[in-house]
């Protein structure tokens, strides 16, 4: 058991939930509000997207980066920054005879275009999406080699990759990365359970993924929807830490929407109540070996 796990909170994603909830943060204010509000709840660690303000779409502009980034290090210099580097891997096929005519949905681009606003912006982590994978009916495309180049950009900019894995085969992926130096010596990976056609929210998915990381791996995992709280309390009695948030799950309980404060906080109190304290962000990132950015 983890006796001083760390929070995450993923306060907004890139997913179509804005009309689901009036609590998903929208524009750079929002969202810099929301992950602040967070962070007083007990979060060391905010993960970050943003949203076209015109439509809540999920968006790739850096300048809403830019302005969400220079809102939250304008009002704390605490929190841990960790910037999506997940955005412009979407696919969606054609139809049977024409598959490479893209249809609507589809976001793809190159490696340094994904990584762009991370390069720009140095936030102290920022995630890395390791592996394809079928997402309902799309695909998330990434290639061993444009990982290879995403990963030395964030090596370059001193940058803290959050290793993200939805598969087993994703670890052993990253394992040739790290066998090949371009991850550093601080290894952290997020363990991401309950994606259509992905690894499914169980604890013995959990607990065979947790096994097969490198043996001096920092972790974290969750679960989609309801499965949120018990793979938190799951991975905290596996030796490991905890992202929540409206990313991932929309619902405090059944039927009562939430905020990412009260996800937070329930967190907290789950992981009191199991007789652990939550880390503060500075002893996060002192554990992390992080640098704080000014």
């Amino acid at each position: 058991m983890n006796r001083t796990p760390f929070i995450t909170c993923a306060v907004t994603g890139g997913g179509d939930i804005v009309g689901k909830s009036p609590h998903v943060p929208v524009t750079p204010l929002e969202i810099a509000d929301s992950a602040l509000e967070a962070h007083e709840a007990g979060a060391a660690i905010v993960h970050l997207h943003v949203r076209d303000p015109a439509t809540g779409a999920g968006s790739r502009d850096i300048g809403l980066f830019r302005e969400l980034v220079t809102i939250i290090r304008g009002r704390n210099t605490d929190v841990i920054i960790n910037l999506t580097g997940g955005m412009g891997g979407a696919i969606v096929f054609g139809q049977d005879d024409v598959p490479l005519e893209f249809a609507e949905g589809t976001d793809c681009i190159g490696p340094h275009e994904r990584v762009k606003h991370i390069v720009e912006l140095r936030p102290e982590m920022a995630s890395l999406d390791i592996g394809s994978m079928n997402v309902g009916d799309s695909l998330y495309a990434t290639t061993p080699t444009w990982l290879r180049t995403m990963a030395d950009q964030y090596k370059n900019a001193s940058i803290l990759p959050e290793i993200e894995v939805f598969e087993l085969g994703h670890i052993e992926l990253a394992k040739q990365l790290i066998r090949e130096g371009r991850i550093p010596q601080t290894l952290l990976f997020q363990l991401c359970l309950g994606v259509k056609y992905a690894a499914p929210a169980t604890p013995d998915t959990m607990l065979a993924m947790r096994n097969a990381l490198p043996a001096n791996a920092v972790w974290a995992g969750f679960g989609l929807g309801a499965m949120q709280l018990p793979m938190a309390s799951q991975a905290v009695l596996m030796g490991g830490n905890i992202r929540v948030g409206l990313e991932d799950n929309l619902y405090l309980e059944h039927g009562v929407l939430a905020t990412n404060a009260q996800l937070v906080a329930k967190a907290r109190r789950m992981v009191e109540d199991m007789g652990a304290k939550v880390l503060s962000a500075s002893d996060t990132r002192a554990a992390l070996s992080l640098k704080p950015r000014s």
